[in-house]
């Protein structure tokens, strides 16, 4: 069990994404003991983590170290292992930059996935083009993106890259639904569109690529949590080479703030709530 720092989530949804200190340890668990810091990556069997203590099994479960706080920690486990998982296992990005150049759109590049995204892309040194709001626009760039547009706008709309460029991976992350005949003509000869948000739509559109043999194609992406994923991102963080940009904090005894905050306004980067 730990003392958690949460960021929230919706409603309806139960809080995953947990940081804090053990104060009890079950019959069998070796790699903790009480007081050690971690980040924890909660399940629905388990129960959600807003509240004051969680309960998590030891195989979802890392140390965090002292350079990286509690607040940057609990942002980590969904939205920053959805990034990685795409990036390094779809897309195949090589985060010590020694892979191919590659060129890549990210989509709601100001969202929880997409923050964490366009850092982690930026390691493996990637050419990034991103969308997001026209406010946040500055703070996509500050974080590396190489071409930034408002998806309000015509040509962001259109997604096409101010420098011409085709993607050889879209890493769609905005909640909006995007017709593959926009993805498609932004799509080098053997583009793929990772899909972190599928629909229907987007499900039919795999399988039609998948049986008429395109070379351009749409991979929905399923989450598959790892221990030794979140360590890496817990790693990144501790070097200074990965941030969590914390939109606000909100006390336990406020929960219901944040959750208001999440659901009735323009959120940037994480919402936290502790103790």
């Amino acid at each position: 069990m730990a003392r958690p720092f949460l960021p929230s989530k919706l409603p309806h949804t139960p809080v995953t994404d947990v940081a804090g200190e053990i104060v009890e340890v079950g019959q069998g668990v070796q790699k903790f003991k009480v007081g050690d810091k971690v980040v924890a990556l909660l399940t629905y069997s388990n129960g959600g983590g807003l509240a004051e203590f969680a309960a998590a099994k030891e195989k979802s479960v890392v140390s965090r170290p002292p350079e990286v706080s509690a607040a940057e920690g609990a942002g980590l486990p969904v939205a920053g292992l959805s990034a990685h998982q795409a990036l390094t296992k779809a897309a195949g990005i090589k985060l010590d930059g020694t892979g191919q150049l590659k060129n890549i759109l990210i989509t709601g590049a100001a969202g929880g996935v997409g923050l964490y995204a366009v850092q982690l892309a930026k390691l493996g040194n990637i050419h990034v083009t991103a969308t997001c709001g026209a406010r946040n626009i500055e703070l996509v760039k500050s974080l590396g993106a190489d071409e930034v547009l408002d998806y309000k706008t015509t040509e962001g709309e259109a997604l096409k890259s101010p420098s011409g460029r085709k993607y050889d991976f879209v890493i769609h992350s905005a909640s909006a639904a995007i017709p593959w005949s926009v993805f498609e003509p932004n799509l080098s000869a053997r583009g793929k569109v990772i899909d972190l948000t599928p629909r229907a739509s987007s499900l039919f559109t795999f399988l039609l690529k998948k049986i008429t043999f395109s070379k351009k194609r749409l991979v929905p992406l399923m989450i598959n949590a790892k221990a030794e994923n979140l360590d890496c991102l817990v790693q990144l963080v501790k070097e200074g080479k990965l941030k969590t940009v914390i939109d606000s904090n909100h006390s336990l005894s406020k929960a219901e703030d944040a959750w208001a905050k999440r659901i009735n306004s323009q959120c940037t980067g994480k919402i936290i709530v502790e103790p």
